[in-house]
């Protein structure tokens, strides 16, 4: 796993999910896993000045990726809903940046009508594209989203995060042959695991 926080000025945004989105008390995550605070991401991702502050922190990690790899991926996405305010904020920059990124969401499950598709967006079997999320914990929800696009022909590069929870979510990547990338991780907030 890797973390880009101390690459770039986060420090806005930080502050602003310490204050949105960072509760505690007694919480069950949707691992399953009992914790003592919980990050309500939808409360930053859906914020205007945190939808910004992270479409351009993720931006800004793919764009460098690319620029290190030599491939730009041709879309980025993940499990609906909690992945699709992160698309829109992401796609919605690149595009005023005038990059070619484009954006797709995975279904919880296939579509029971139209075209009965589980992927949705201008994506097209053999692509690259970057799986986002917003909170990583065990990995189960970006594993789904990995799985389903895999099924649908696309190459899934590595998995972007806005923070891991330091929870064993790397690992999970790891074990399946990917990356997981980071903003943030909760040693940010002052938490540990």
């Amino acid at each position: 796993m890797s973390s880009d926080s101390a690459n770039r000025d986060l420090a806005p945004l930080i502050a602003l999910m310490e204050t949105e989105a960072l509760q505690r008390g007694e919480f069950t995550l949707a691992s399953g896993k009992k914790a003592n605070y919980y990050l309500d991401c939808r409360r930053v991702t859906l914020h205007p000045k945190g939808a910004c502050l992270i479409g351009r922190a993720m931006l800004d990690v793919v764009l460098a990726n690319a620029k290190e790899s030599g491939v730009m991926p041709a879309a980025v996405g993940g499990m609906a809903i909690g992945a699709d305010p992160i698309t829109a904020s992401i796609v919605t920059l690149a595009g005023g940046d005038d990059v070619d990124l484009k954006g797709f969401m995975v279904r919880k499950e296939p579509k029971g009508h139209g075209m009965g598709q589980q992927v949705e967006g201008p994506v097209t079997p053999g692509q690259k594209v970057v799986i986002v999320e917003d909170v990583i914990t065990s990995g189960g929800s970006a594993l789904k989203a990995v799985e389903a696009v895999q099924a649908f022909g696309l190459e899934v590069q590595y998995v972007l995060a806005i923070i891991d929870r330091l929870a064993g979510g790397a690992e999970a990547f790891a074990q399946k042959g990917l990356e997981l990338k980071t903003l943030t991780t909760i040693r940010d907030f002052g938490l540990e695991p």
